[in-house]
């Protein structure tokens, strides 16, 4: 062909263009309208048909590119729009939604450079800005991208999704206030906004507002009955307001919803346990497991409801997997020593390290002595007010208090994986009746006070409530499940043969006009108390460290439990293997301290008449 032909050939096809233009641009219009009606499959039809006439029409190629997108075709989205880009440059829009399919594709610095590029484009592209600030949020880059979302906003206040993703930014940063209020505007940019409804809920029950956590999430199910997230939220909630049974619920149809969810899984197991049924809560954690074999809540909390059977084997080793939970796992001790895990190790010196509360200490500690029978050097690092009590330790060298200097040391251990290093079982827990003793000259001196005070009368201890570890909402709710309000203990009093002796050194402060003799502001460590234990006949305790300290020296010791006990005091038990001198009155069901107090106030009559 020679050059009068192509130029010949090249007006033609100019001529046919411009005769198609109609068509091509009615068929983008439709297109368009199918688009924005939803209506998707038409839409993409006749875009094609549109770039079978053209194949340079860069709209076209744009939004079927969106509609791959959208469609999860992610590949053909990058494909699509950057070919609309090479045809025209300059569009925001798409170096936008370029972004957004590199966003879906997980390549997140090729999604920042097309926002950027939109807004050197389009400054005021309050989507761009939007889209940026939730890359850079992923990313990890908070300042960022508060600074991305505030942009978005400042273009387009009125932009819910910019307000719900802010809020939560800072809720993720723990500035609960700043998001509820963000939430809140969202919500009434768009009253129907089902994810700020739920997003709102959350932040609310992390201020401690489990009340009106619940009326957010249920707000949010109004607008979005389907929405697991919601329904997993709401049962998160309740069970914060002791409401296990309902929880159960929200679960299960959270559950109905997404069947692979592990962590509705995982927290119908955790309503389950609190409801009594043991046997279901594990069934849920396995479950967990099958789904997600690394999830470190459902390990642990599987290691401690087979503890809690009697199951020691399988339940000391799944135990191990608290320290990677959010609880422990900033609490976890890096020493560059290894871990002992029971191995001949004659001579070497063994750092035992207290992890947890005052209770686990005093349980616990009855291992030292075991591991120095086999030939270590063992040192203990506790609490500094067990210090002193501890010291009345066989076979242990030097405790020292948390946070004063260490020794040199040549291995070390938590003091929880003691009964895993000694492959503790229900017939080898080292249940001696008494291994903790207190000191003699403060233990005459409180005999010799006691004595003028009550004489020969019975003299009973009594501590209502644990520490109430606000620092964690998990323990926070356990603690009012396990403590009782002072004023419920009146029907003990009735029996007037006994004196009464408060044990609690801090909460809710007993009715004055109890009759109760209280000195313990008189005591500054455990060893103090022990003294005093020492010289009372029985201890009557809610699940917390008083009721480790009396069964340590061998004081007969009522513990008032509740319905979902503690792990280590074993289910279908009135008796503990850990303590001789213990006896378990439980709730028979969630909250019912009315029936165990008037069972205990039986006893106490037949107790004291002895």
């Amino acid at each position: 062909m020679n050059r009068m032909q192509r130029r010949a050939e090249k007006q033609r096809g100019k001529r046919e263009m411009q005769a198609a233009a109609p068509t091509i641009q009615a068929l983008f219009s439709a297109a368009l309208g199918y688009h924005q009606a939803g209506h998707v499959n038409e839409a993409e039809r006749l875009y094609r048909q549109v770039l079978a006439v053209n194949s340079r029409h860069s709209d076209s190629l744009h939004l079927l590119g969106v509609i791959s997108q959208h469609n999860g075709r992610h590949d053909l989205a990058v494909d699509l729009i950057g070919k609309a880009i090479a045809i025209s440059p300059r569009d925001a829009s798409y170096h936008s939604n370029l972004g957004t399919a590199f966003w879906k594709q997980g390549q997140l610095d090729a999604a920042i450079a097309c926002y950027r590029r939109a807004l050197e484009l389009k400054p005021d592209y309050a989507k761009a800005h939007f889209n940026l600030a939730t890359v850079l949020w992923k990313q990890g880059r908070s300042r960022e991208a508060d600074a991305s979302f505030h942009s978005a906003l400042h273009f387009n206040p009125n932009y819910p999704e910019a307000r719900d993703n802010l809020g939560s930014l800072l809720k993720e940063q723990g500035r609960l206030t700043e998001a509820i209020a963000c939430y809140r505007e969202a919500i009434g940019l768009k009253p129907d906004y089902a994810e700020a409804h739920n997003n709102l809920g959350t932040a609310l029950l992390g201020q401690g507002h489990p009340e009106e956590a619940v009326a957010s999430y249920r707000k949010s199910l109004d607008f979005k009955p389907d929405y697991p997230e919601a329904h997993f939220n709401l049962g998160t909630a309740l069970t914060e307001l002791g409401q296990p049974a309902a929880a159960v619920a929200c679960y299960r149809n959270a559950l109905a919803l997404r069947p692979d969810y592990a962590d509705a899984h995982h927290n119908l197991g955790a309503a389950l346990k609190e409801l009594g049924r043991p046997d279901d809560a594990i069934a849920c954690y396995r479950t967990v497991l099958a789904l997600d074999p690394e999830h470190p809540e459902a390990h642990s909390n599987l290691g401690i409801a087979l503890l809690a059977q009697g199951e020691l084997a399988e339940g000391w080793e799944k135990h191990e997997w608290r320290w990677r939970t959010p609880q422990l796992i900033k609490a976890r001790r890096d020493f560059p020593q290894p871990q002992w895990r029971g191995e001949a190790a004659d001579g070497r010196t063994l750092l035992i390290h207290a992890e947890q509360g005052f209770g686990d200490t005093l349980q616990f500690c009855r291992y030292a002595p075991l591991a120095a029978e086999r030939g270590l050097r063992v040192i203990m690092e506790v609490q500094p007010p067990l210090v002193r009590l501890l010291r009345s330790l066989p076979g242990v060298e030097l405790i020292v208090g948390h946070g004063e200097q260490l020794p040199e040391f040549d291995l070390h251990c938590p003091m929880l994986s003691l009964p895993l290093a000694l492959g503790t079982t229900l017939a080898t827990i080292p249940g001696a009746a008494r291994y903790l003793g207190p000191d003699q000259a403060q233990t005459t001196a409180w005999r010799t006070r006691l004595g003028a005070m009550v004489g020969e009368r019975p003299r009973i201890g009594l501590a209502w409530a644990g520490n109430p570890r606000d620092h964690s909402r998990d323990l926070a709710a356990v603690d009012r499940r396990r403590s009782l309000a002072p004023d419920r203990l009146t029907p003990l009093f009735e029996q007037s043969d006994a004196r009464f002796f408060s044990l609690q050194k801090d909460g809710p402060a007993a009715p004055e006009h109890f009759p109760l003799i209280d000195v313990m502001g008189e005591m500054n460590d455990f060893a103090d108390t022990a003294a005093l234990i020492a010289n009372l006949d029985l201890v009557i305790s809610v699940d917390t460290a008083v009721v480790h300290l009396a069964a340590a020296l061998g004081k007969p010791v009522w513990l008032l439990d509740r319905c979902d006990p503690c792990w280590r005091w074993l289910t279908g038990r009135r008796d503990s293997p850990w303590y001789p001198t213990l006896r378990i009155y439980r709730q028979p069901c969630p909250g019912d301290w009315g029936s165990v107090l008037a069972e205990v106030a039986d006893d106490l009559r037949g107790f004291t008449g002895a």
